[in-house]
C-alpha cells in the first residue's frame, strides 16, 4: 500500500475521429513525464473527441488502443486510464478503461448518457458502479455526465479517489468547477477532473478547466486554462484520514440503496 499516490492529469486537444493520431500525441506527451508516477489520466473518448459516429472509431476490447495503453502503463509502470468508443454485441458504449501495469484491466460504461447531444440514441448506458483497488487506493472511475448525479458517486465504500474524464463544454464551465469541488467535499475524498481544450468538429469549444481537489475542497493542481498542459500531484492517504476522523462527516450520510 501506497501512502501517496502521484497522478499526472493530462489537458489535451483531441484530433476528431483520429484514434491513430491521437495515440501519436498522447504517446509523446506521455514520454515527457520524466518523474514516476502512479497513474495517467486522459480526457473522455481520448481516440475520437465527443463524436456521435461510434461506426467510424469503435474498437474492440482486444483492439489497437487497448494494446496501446497496455504497452505504455508497462514502460511507465503506471496505471492508465481514460474513454474510448468499445463495440459489444452490436452495442456501442463510452467505455472508460483503467490499465493496471500488470496488464489487467479494470472497465466502467459511462451511465449517464448525455441526452443533450443524443448519446442515449447511440450509446448503450453502463449500469455497474465499480471500484478499482489499485496500490492500496480506492478508486472511482466516472464519466463527464455522470458528475451532475451526486448519488450516482455518493462514497459509501469509503473510497480515496473519485475521478471523471470529462468532455464538458465551456459554455457550462461554471458548472463544471463547482460541481468538481462538491464532489470533493461532500465525499471527503480526492476528486480529480480531467477535461479537453479546443474545438471539435461540430464547433463545441472545450476551455479545459482540468483540476484535482482535496478533501476539504481546496485545488491541489496548477494547470492553467484553455490550454494544453500537464501537471503531476501527490495525493496523501494521511490528509483524508486526518479529516475523516477529525470531522466525521462521512459517518453522518444517510442510508439508501440505488436500484
Amino acid at each position: 500500500m501506497k501512502n501517496e499516490l502521484k497522478v499526472a492529469l493530462i489537458q489535451s486537444d483531441l484530433a476528431w475521429e483520429n484514434p491513430e493520431q491521437n495515440r501519436q500525441n498522447f504517446s509523446a506527451k506521455i514520454a515527457s513525464i520524466t518523474k514516476p508516477v502512479d497513474l495517467v489520466i486522459l480526457p473522455e473518448m481520448f481516440t475520437s473527441g465527443f463524436t456521435m459516429n461510434p461506426n467510424e472509431v469503435a474498437e474492440t476490447m482486444t483492439g489497437e488502443t487497448i494494446s496501446w495503453m497496455k504497452k505504455i502503463s508497462e514502460e511507465k509502470n503506471a496505471a492508465i486510464t481514460g474513454s474510448l468508443i468499445i463495440k459489444e454485441k452490436n452495442n456501442y458504449f463510452n467505455r472508460l478503461i483503467f490499465v493496471h501495469p500488470n496488464g489487467n484491466i479494470d472497465t466502467y460504461d459511462k451511465r449517464h448518457t448525455f441526452t443533450l447531444a443524443g448519446e442515449h440514441k447511440v450509446f448503450t448506458a453502463g449500469k455497474s458502479n465499480i471500484l478499482v483497488n489499485y496500490k492500496g487506493w480506492k478508486i472511482k472511475p466516472l464519466v463527464c455526465y455522470d458528475l451532475r448525479f451526486p448519488v450516482w458517486s455518493r462514497n459509501v465504500e469509503d473510497y480515496d479517489l473519485v475521478f471523471y474524464v470529462a468532455n464538458w463544454p465551456k459554455v457550462r464551465t461554471h458548472a463544471w468547477d463547482v460541481l468538481l469541488q462538491a464532489r470533493a467535499i461532500e465525499n471527503m475524498s480526492y476528486c480529480i477532473g480531467i477535461n479537453r481544450v479546443g474545438l471539435d468538429a461540430n464547433n463545441h469549444e472545450y476551455s479545459g478547466h482540468s483540476a484535482a481537489y482535496d478533501v476539504l475542497g481546496k485545488r491541489k493542481d496548477t494547470i492553467p486554462e484553455d490550454k494544453e498542459a500537464i501537471d503531476i500531484v501527490t495525493l496523501d492517504k494521511k490528509h483524508i484520514e486526518t479529516y475523516r476522523n477529525k470531522l466525521g462527516f462521512l459517518n453522518d450520510r444517510d442510508d439508501f440503496n440505488l436500484k
